[in-house]
């Protein structure tokens, strides 16, 4: 059966990144997305000029909702602007416990602007590290929830991974695409070894979204029977492609979104 996928994010109407780039992500990969609306945002691709936070009461009532009547096979979640709103989806989670959970805790927009509040990254540690599967947080991320300085590269990697570790995330994937350099790495620690994913990098402005582009496509193959190391690797082969394709869409003035149906939408 095709599974059913619930992405717990925020809404992007210019369609690149959030919601949007999710539930494209689970239907190019072959899953049936499912949304609930945790922010709204009103974004295109040159930044964000507003955050709407819905109440916390609401996203737990999506939540229930959705899980009452259908099979959920996996969850992302990705941006949650307050703690209320991180407090209520992880006590929802936790009373209905799916089988995976990938965290990617977006707290700034790829334009730079903030999407969240100063305590919701605290938030995040407390109420959702101990529930998710995986967390996928780039260097900026890692360091505003472990509270340290981490250096961009290789070393700040493996320090970020350790210290959100020890701060209860069960596996954490270190992000490391804004680097630079020949290659896109990104860092897996489970608590015991390090694994190092790397693919060449695409030359491409259109970026948008790619954040919860991967984290989805690591939820829909974990829920389709890969191991997560399995699962991060096929994540970040159809994220390449993705990027790839991306210049063949032109949707905007600053970073435009990636090309999530590169597979389907061939001349």
């Amino acid at each position: 059966m095709i599974k059913n996928l619930l992405s717990i994010a925020g809404f992007d109407p210019s369609g690149g990144a959030g919601i949007a780039a999710d539930l494209k992500t689970f239907a190019a990969l072959g899953c049936h997305g499912m949304a609930v609306a945790a922010a709204l945002t009103a974004q295109n691709t040159q930044g964000v000029r507003a955050v709407h936070v819905p109440l916390a009461s609401f996203a737990a009532a999506q939540i229930d909702a959705v899980f009452e009547d259908i099979d959920v096979a996996a969850v992302k979640i990705g941006m949650l602007a307050s703690a209320a709103v991180v407090e209520a989806v992880a006590d929802r989670l936790a009373f209905h416990e799916p089988r995976f959970i990938v965290l990617d805790p977006v707290l700034v927009a790829t334009s730079g602007d903030a999407l969240s509040a100063d305590d919701t990254s605290e938030a995040i540690v407390r109420h959702l590290f101990p529930l998710a599967t995986l967390v996928t947080p780039n260097l900026s991320e890692a360091a505003r929830l472990s509270n340290h300085a981490i250096s961009a590269d290789r070393d700040g990697m493996r320090r970020a991974a350790v210290l959100l570790h020890t701060r209860g995330a069960k596996a954490v994937l270190v992000k490391g695409g804004h680097l630079g350099g020949a290659t896109s790495d990104d860092l897996l620690f489970d608590g015991a070894s390090y694994r190092l994913f790397s693919v060449p990098r695409v030359a491409t402005r259109n970026t948008h979204g790619t954040g919860c582009t991967l984290s989805s496509a690591i939820a829909a193959f974990c829920a389709q029977g890969f191991e997560l190391g399995e699962a991060i690797g096929a994540a970040k082969t159809y994220l390449g492609g993705a990027l790839a394709a991306a210049d063949q869409l032109s949707a905007g003035h600053g970073p435009g979104p990636v090309n999530h149906f590169h597979e389907f939408w061939r001349r």
